[in-house]
């Protein structure tokens, strides 16, 4: 199994720890977002979409995290422990209503605080306006509020008393704007001891290690200096945040 990857992205994390914490064994495919590999003639072999994870099992790709997440989660199912994507029917429902809420709720607004803290001044040249980055960061809170009060409650993880693939879903997204230097979980106790749960049944080491790219973003401006680049997605930040 193939997977290409690049750490800074949020779901190639979930992909990475997902496969490096229940040990099933792939090739780590780089592919540098920032120097724009994933245009590449020969990434775009792999996959006409251009956007990272993606999966190569044999002749099989599988693009999307959510998707690769699961193939991996049922293929491997006699290794693979059940609490992280239950054959109970109810509590797989659970993991799966999740999946579907974050793409459009903390994915999203936790990508766009870290754009706009992150990646705007380098693309624009300028700070981003400051009623973008408010409306962003309401937005955040409004997601981490029902992220508690939904999803988690009291229970010790999302799901259940054990970590599943929601949790770690969840993780690798509140991490990119803490890569900004924004502390999201002050004033959030119940998530600071969800998080730490969460990072103890990974393993902190490999949690670490994996964002450990996503936590040096300031080094960005290095490997972001081609101009011609920066150019090419000032259009997509423009619509994006005009």
């Amino acid at each position: 199994m193939e997977l290409y990857l690049d750490l800074f992205s949020q779901p190639c994390r979930s992909v990475f720890l997902f496969a490096k914490a229940v040990g099933i064994p792939f090739e780590f495919k780089h592919v540098d977002l920032a120097e724009g590999h994933h245009y590449s003639e020969e990434f775009g072999k792999i996959s006409i979409i251009r956007k990272v994870p993606v999966m190569k099992d044999g002749s099989f790709i599988l693009t999307e995290s959510v998707a690769i997440l699961k193939y991996m989660a049922q293929k491997y199912s006699l290794s693979v422990a059940d609490h992280w994507y239950p054959a109970d029917l109810q509590q797989r429902a659970c993991v799966n209503e999740y999946l579907a809420w974050q793409h459009t709720n903390l994915r999203l607004h936790g990508s766009k605080v870290f754009l706009l803290r992150s990646v705007f001044p380098l693309i624009m040249g300028s700070e981003p306006p400051k009623e973008k980055m408010d409306a962003a960061l309401e937005d955040l809170k409004q997601s981490l509020n029902l992220l508690e009060e939904k999803f988690l409650q009291n229970k010790p993880f999302i799901v259940s008393n054990k970590i599943s693939l929601a949790d770690l879903v969840a993780i690798v997204e509140i991490m990119q704007p803490v890569g900004t230097g924004l502390d999201v979980f002050e004033g959030r106790p119940k998530l600071i001891v969800w998080r730490d749960r969460v990072k103890k049944a990974i393993g902190e080491k490999l949690f670490d290690e994996a964002h450990e790219a996503i936590m040096k973003v300031s080094s960005l401006p290095q490997k972001m200096q081609d101009k011609s680049k920066l150019e090419i997605l000032k259009p997509k930040f423009q619509k994006l945040f005009s």
